[in-house]
């Protein structure tokens, strides 16, 4: 191919050398890594620059219409629920967000469950939001971004209402109401969805709503022919004005109750709400940092010494002695000998699948009587005293739970309650972040776990 000194390189050498080089060019631009082909085309809409400047007009604002760029279309919506079943509602939004290609905007969490007098918390100072946008994709707002927290303006806005179609059969249905609303100073008037977003699966144990019906609402032509039928619309409560659901900002009141294929998917392990958001919300450094002093405490684990991998157990007492149709607490609860069990499974099980020695076992629980933490404390398992340790002085009334959440997620193995969310959560976290081994106890009637 090359010429030797003195000569002139012929026509087909030359033809040749440049067919070799067009080739690797070529062979380089397909080969390489999607990043380098997409300098050449442009970056796309919302590249992965997770700032939330890019997405709004700027800082907050009095309204919140005047911060949304007219070049995004957003989505939202409210939870009324315990915290848990909270995190699992704006997964499921968060969800949405991704399919129906647009940013979502993330309300406060409010305390539904821990105490009414804890003031709301910002998801994103206990859910690592840069993190969770890398991992998804796409950048997610927060509500105080968009709109100032102290702002007295009351914004107009149209919106969905899921709940009111997912409960007709209710005397009087009506849409899903949230604190939040309120905090916003939102004046809302609903429209409730089409009966046709109704998840039809032969495995239906409650109505959901189905994520692509639901987010076809976001799109012109499923709008538009959904706005053509008669559907209920509730003017808004103070401005009394009947308006459409939002084009700009998508929203709908309250989306715990949405399913792909069947209901409560988040149980299953190929829910998409589960795989493609939820398995992605970790935990701040900071909640982290704080939950490891206490996991350090309560295991005493010396200052120059490692955390020990340990089980993490959450046994939910408290409110499912409504679920025990009349049979005594002691009967329909499972035993401590029973959750011992499942303990000496999952530490069987981390020994023989992944050589880990997990003789640390930290509980976490909402039961009250002193006696049943004295059974606890015999079988040699530990728990973090909340009260001793004056955790709600020092942080703040949300910390217990959070603390107790991140604690059952660190496990190396997990055994739960059964039909908790909170044991539902923690458990997919252990299998996922950690690949852990997890058990769920069941109860309500003696014998419940037997196998």
């Amino acid at each position: 191919m090359f010429c030797t000194k003195g000569k002139k390189p012929s026509l087909r050498a030359i033809f040749v050398a440049l067919a070799v080089v067009f080739l690797l060019t070529f062979a380089t631009l397909l080969l390489s890594p999607s990043r380098y082909r997409l300098d050449v085309q442009g970056p796309p809409v919302h590249a992965t620059i997770f700032d939330s400047q890019l997405y709004v007009q700027g800082p907050p604002t009095q309204r919140f219409r005047d911060n949304l760029r007219n070049d995004t279309k957003y989505i939202t919506s409210w939870t009324s629920a315990g915290w848990t079943n909270d995190v699992i509602t704006y997964g499921n939004l968060i969800y949405l967000a991704l399919i129906t290609e647009r940013i979502p905007i993330i309300p406060k969490f409010r305390s539904n469950h821990i105490d009414p007098s804890a003031p709301p918390f910002v998801f994103g100072d206990v859910i690592d939001v840069p993190r969770l946008s890398r991992a998804i994709g796409i950048h997610l707002l927060q509500w105080h971004e968009v709109k100032d927290p102290e702002s007295q303006v009351l914004d107009d806005l149209g919106c969905w209402s899921v709940w009111e179609t997912l409960h007709q059969h209710k005397e009087i249905p009506e849409p899903r109401r949230s604190p939040s609303i309120n905090l916003l100073k939102l004046d809302i008037s609903w429209t409730r969805i089409p009966a046709w977003v109704e998840l039809t699966s032969p495995f239906k144990q409650e109505k959901h709503a189905s994520f692509w019906s639901l987010a076809s609402l976001g799109f012109p032509e499923a709008r538009s022919s959904s706005l053509e039928l008669s559907l209920t619309n509730h003017p808004s409560p103070h401005h009394q004005v009947s308006l459409p659901p939002d084009d700009h900002l998508l929203c709908f009141d309250f989306l715990y109750y949405a399913s792909a294929h069947r209901t409560y998917e988040w149980e299953l392990d190929y829910s998409p709400a589960w795989r493609f958001v939820g398995q992605h919300m970790r935990w701040t450094a900071r909640m982290e940092r704080i939950a490891e002093t206490y996991v350090r405490r309560a295991m005493d684990v010396p200052v120059a010494e490692p955390t020990p991998p340990y089980v993490s157990i959450h046994i939910r007492h408290g409110d499912f002695h409504e679920q025990c149709g009349g049979v005594p607490a002691d009967q329909c609860f499972a035993s401590l000998s029973v959750i011992a069990r499942r303990v000496s499974e999952v530490q069987d099980e981390l020994r023989t699948r992944k050589g880990i020695e997990a003789t640390h076992v930290i509980v976490t629980s909402d039961e009250s009587d002193p006696e049943w933490w004295a059974d606890v404390r015999a079988l040699g398992w530990t728990w973090v005293d909340y009260a001793a340790e004056q955790t709600e002085e020092i942080y703040g009334k949300w910390y217990p739970t959070f603390i107790d959440a991140i604690i059952q997620s660190n496990g190396a193995g997990f055994v739960g309650t059964r039909g908790s969310t909170m044991s539902l959560l923690a458990s997919r976290r252990v299998q996922s972040w950690h690949d852990g081994a997890t058990r769920l106890v069941r109860w309500g009637r003696p014998g419940a776990d037997d196998h």
